[in-house]
């Protein structure tokens, strides 16, 4: 459908380039790049884009708004939507966890017991059992969203024990304005923490277009990219 349509060739030609980035930055960490998973980012970004996108080989996308993305997932056809795993990257309300459990197969930013109780709730209601990362704060700042690190064990032991939830690891945003190198590091030294008591937990989600590289070195099994694949974001709507 969209074979050869000016889109779907810059949607390639910008994937190529990041999937390049990815396979340097393995080889200088000493990891095979198969390890490292990435989600390609489509907030603001039609339902077309997500399937050129499926079409170019992408398995994981990521929203992280919930209206937006639950009418686009919607509107995916259906043979689309099969082939992606969906993951929620956004802040999380607990009276929107319902919503998002019905449609998010990964749900990153669990930061607090409150969101980990919705979710599992609305997940058990709908028969569906999803994953989940816990967001940890790496920067202290009010408003960014994240557990503290030195509380991530005792919510990762709450998460798994729900019914519905699989607890997989962390993510984190590296804070505004610093090297993202040492933030990275200090998240690796949080999961590793938590791999102690639960050891399937074994996602790392950070880095994104700026800063894949350092994510890469630090351990990450999971890149959110967004612009450096869709190109300079839409104005909101």
């Amino acid at each position: 459908m969209y074979d050869g349509s000016p889109r779907r060739d810059e949607l390639a030609a910008r994937l190529a380039t990041v999937r390049e980035r990815i396979d340097r930055a393995c080889d200088a960490a000493g990891r095979s790049a198969e390890d490292v998973t990435l989600i390609a980012v489509t907030k603001f970004f039609p339902a077309s884009d997500v399937a050129i996108l499926a079409e170019l080989g992408v398995h994981d996308v990521g929203e992280n708004r919930d209206q937006e993305a639950s009418a686009k997932v919607d509107e995916l056809p259906p043979e689309v939507r099969d082939r992606l795993t969906v993951h929620f990257v956004g802040q999380l309300q607990s009276n929107k966890a319902g919503h998002v459990a019905r449609y998010a197969d990964v749900v990153q930013s669990v930061d607090r017991p409150k969101i980990a109780r919705a979710l599992d709730r609305a997940a058990a209601a709908a028969d569906r059992r999803l994953e989940v990362l816990l967001q940890v704060d790496l920067s202290g700042a009010a408003g960014r969203g994240g557990v503290a690190p030195e509380a991530a064990r005792a919510l990762a032991d709450e998460v798994a024990e729900s019914e519905a939830l699989r607890l997989r690891g962390v993510m984190a945003v590296a804070p505004l304005g610093e090297d993202p190198a040492p933030a990275f590091e200090r998240l690796a030294g949080v999961a590793h923490a938590i791999r102690e008591g639960h050891p399937d937990a074994d996602w790392m989600s950070a880095g994104m277009s700026g800063d894949l590289e350092q994510a890469v070195a630090a351990g990450a099994t999971h890149l959110r990219v967004g612009s450096a694949i869709l190109g300079s974001r839409p104005l909101a709507r």
